[in-house]
């Protein structure tokens, strides 16, 4: 489908209401490593931000690199929790290696100072901006993924992996990690999701 190709707003809607949170994945894929590069690639180059800085930098992790995050996430976590109450922890890094990959979202540091000293007057706003252009960019990977039949939890690890993340996989010292989302087959159905009322998060004005 072409950039030009005109699509409904309820079949965009559609794949944001399926976009769901899948805590056990399996190792199965029900597409190509090549797709979910492509579909990456992709949301990174259209995704927006802020006066077309494009700060969002990416690392994506099959197999046995996938498995390295994970096993270096519980070493870290070794040092920071309790030996007599790890086990929980434990279990739910399991869970995560257990996956087929993972995402792993960067902010491009050098870019948002370059902004902030090109445009002073907004200096305070780049950082903000720049988180919520990530923001934008985990959420439509996520939801490309989960259209192509994929299931996926976002985790936030950061910044206790940072320093060994960047070391595994010689990211610049200017990436700052932001967020990982582990994929793989489903395995099951997602959790309960409940909604706080339309009415107490909607106003409009003028209609």
């Amino acid at each position: 489908m072409s950039a030009t190709t005109p699509i409904s707003a309820n079949a965009v809607l559609d794949l944001i209401k399926v976009r769901r949170t899948y805590y056990p994945l399996s190792k199965d894929l029900t597409v190509s490593k090549e797709r979910i590069q492509e579909i990456v690639k992709e949301a990174i180059l259209h995704v927006p931000s802020s006066f077309n800085s494009q700060s969002n930098r990416v690392v994506v992790l099959f197999g046995a690199e996938h498995e390295k995050l994970w096993n270096i996430t519980e070493e870290v976590l070794k040092t920071v929790v309790p030996p007599e109450s790890f086990e929980p922890t434990a279990q739910k890094i399991a869970m995560f290696r257990a996956a087929a990959g993972s995402v792993l979202f960067f902010e491009d540091q050098e870019v948002v100072e370059g902004m902030q000293k090109n445009f002073p007057l907004y200096a305070d706003h780049f950082p903000v901006w720049a988180t919520q252009s990530d923001g934008m960019l985990q959420f439509a990977v996520w939801t490309a993924l989960e259209a192509e039949g994929l299931g996926a939890n976002l985790q936030h690890y950061n910044p206790i992996i940072d320093s060994k993340v960047a070391e595994a996989w010689k990211t610049p010292s200017n990436w700052r990690l932001n967020a990982q989302l582990v994929f793989g087959g489903k395995t099951g159905e997602a959790g309960e999701k409940t909604q706080l009322p339309i009415e107490d998060r909607f106003k409009v004005f003028g209609a």
